[in-house]
């Protein structure tokens, strides 16, 4: 049997995506629709980051499913320690039907997904936050109609994993990604490459600026995110420095289309990577955004939980 898992944006093909965010849509109309977790069956929830949206959001998605959430910090248990994610798997596939992890490296989800019969999510790491492009995308989908042919525009480290999973998961959906970052914070270049080659299916497109003004013309999504990530607090004054321009004021998005919108997936640093008066403004949609975060993973868990018993 071959499990699926999703680690990162490109986990799923474009279809899939779609099909996906169809069902997103289809939950948040209906929201006890679907209850393939009934038993209840519980799915893993491990944190080694804190947590306000994700922690919530899998929560009540996982019980909305008729099953019941285990909720799992490593530092009260031996993952990351004494024991390997591998084994851990291991031991969580025999009595769980999911695993979603909130983790550092990018390596111990892939090593975690290996190791075990179940789907693995990524809940967000260092290098992928996939589960919030999906939320994202169902926002964008919602406020436009459409992601096909639409330009979103990154504002800030194009090599935080918001970065990544903008370039990856916009592609996907059709979209023509613009990254506006310093060039020492520009995404990876493999990332870039793997986009390029979706770009291919899908008509989407990534572009890499350094001028924000360039960026903003004409672009249908203006979003950004914090410049300190989590892990990344010893950088702050360093990222204050090299990231100021790059800010999402009110001047910057009267250069975007006139009915552009502004997304931001929190938590937010007004002032910083963004004005008040943006974040807050009629053009922001942050909030649909963080309740997105809620069917879309719903929508991920029932897709995985499908896969998994059509091969089983």
């Amino acid at each position: 049997m071959t499990t699926r898992h999703f680690l990162r944006d490109d986990s799923i093909t474009p279809a899939e995506q779609s099909e996906i965010l169809d069902l997103a849509a289809e939950l948040k109309a209906d929201r006890w629709s679907e209850k393939p977790l009934s038993g209840p069956e519980t799915v893993a929830v491990i944190f080694d980051k804190s947590s306000t949206r994700t922690r919530v959001s899998f929560a009540v998605g996982i019980a909305d499913l008729g099953g019941s959430p285990l909720i799992i910090t490593t530092a009260s248990s031996q993952l990351g320690g004494k024991e390997t994610p591998a084994d851990t798997a291991r031991v969580l596939e025999r009595q769980v039907a999911a695993i979603v992890w909130r983790t550092y490296a990018q390596s111990g989800l892939e090593e975690m997904a290996a190791g075990t019969t179940v789907p693995v999510v990524n809940a967000l790491s260092d290098d992928f936050h996939p589960c919030q492009l999906l939320a994202d995308l169902l926002t964008i989908r919602e406020h436009k109609g459409t992601t096909q042919g639409l330009t979103l525009t990154f504002y800030g480290d194009g090599t935080s994993n918001m970065g990544h999973s903008y370039v990856l998961a916009g592609v996907m959906a059709g979209m023509h990604v613009r990254v506006a970052s310093p060039e020492d914070y520009a995404p990876r270049a493999d990332v870039v490459a793997d986009a390029d080659r979706i770009a291919q299916q899908t008509g989407g497109s990534v572009t890499l600026f350094t001028d924000v003004n360039e960026a903003a013309a004409g672009a249908d999504v203006m979003i950004t995110d914090t410049w300190v990530s989590m892990g990344k607090e010893e950088e702050k004054l360093a990222r204050l420095r090299d990231l100021g321009d790059y800010k999402v004021t009110s001047e910057l998005m009267a250069l975007a289309a006139d009915d552009a919108i502004f997304m931001h997936c929190l938590p937010a640093d007004r002032g910083y990577e963004v004005d008040a008066e943006v974040i807050d403004g009629e053009q922001s949609v942050i909030w649909d955004e963080a309740e997105n975060r809620l069917h879309a993973q719903k929508a991920l868990l029932v897709w995985l939980l499908r896969q998994q018993r059509q091969a089983a």
